[in-house]
């Protein structure tokens, strides 16, 4: 079983794992959480250094930590199951995410705001305000319909050439409102002609059969 675990750990922090050293602050394992819910799911490894090595869970508090993070500090709560292991003769405990059907999954912050976080590759960012509103389509299944005026000719052509767009930089270039600007987004992205791809540096939108340096929504 402990060969189970070192595969996960050569594996190295990415998009669906992360290593926790201890449990010891609701707010930012809520948050990791969320990400995961909001995101493809994953796997969090309890007791496990950042570098791989193997530091051991100290106690069941951490197991109860989690539970009250998911069921207190997420709204909705956050569905989870866990295994335990014991590796090199130290406990190591696997908490398994689902990717949530019910996103977005707020976590609450110190300074009591709830905010809705993602996961992307090993970092946890915040979503925007276009995220939120294309899992609010999905799930009221609106029908999506596009006009094809000049701000969507004006979108498609540049991306064909240029490959990526910041919403200001649509809303610049079309000569339309940040609101629109926005709709036109959410729409191309429900329509899978548009990708939102998230990094820590900023948001930008590719045409759908393209990738970009961050995973694309």
């Amino acid at each position: 079983m402990a060969d189970y675990i070192h595969r996960l750990i050569r594996e190295g922090e990415h998009q669906r794992l992360d290593f926790k050293f201890e449990v010891s602050d609701y707010y930012k394992i809520a948050r990791s959480l969320a990400a995961f819910a909001n995101s493809e799911g994953g796997r969090l490894l309890v007791g496990v250094r950042d570098n791989g090595s193997i530091a051991g869970v100290r106690s069941e508090e951490e197991v109860f930590m989690v539970e009250g993070a998911a069921g207190l500090y997420c709204r909705p709560a956050i569905p989870f199951r866990y295994e335990e292991w014991v590796v090199e003769g130290r406990r190591v405990v696997e908490f398994i995410i689902a990717p949530s059907p019910a996103k977005p999954h707020y976590a609450l912050d110190q300074d009591g705001r709830w905010l809705v976080w993602v996961r992307r590759h090993d970092q946890i960012l915040l979503a925007n305000a276009i995220l939120l509103r294309v899992w609010e389509k999905r799930q009221g299944r609106k029908q999506v319909t596009i006009r094809y005026t000049e701000a969507e000719r004006i979108l498609l052509q540049h991306l064909e050439k240029h490959r990526r767009i910041s919403l200001p930089g649509f809303q610049r270039k079309a000569g339309i409102s940040r609101v629109r600007a926005g709709r036109i987004l959410v729409d191309f992205i429900l329509l899978g002609m548009v990708r939102q791809v998230i990094t820590e540096k900023g948001t930008y939108y590719i045409l759908g059969t393209e990738s970009g340096d961050g995973n694309g929504l």
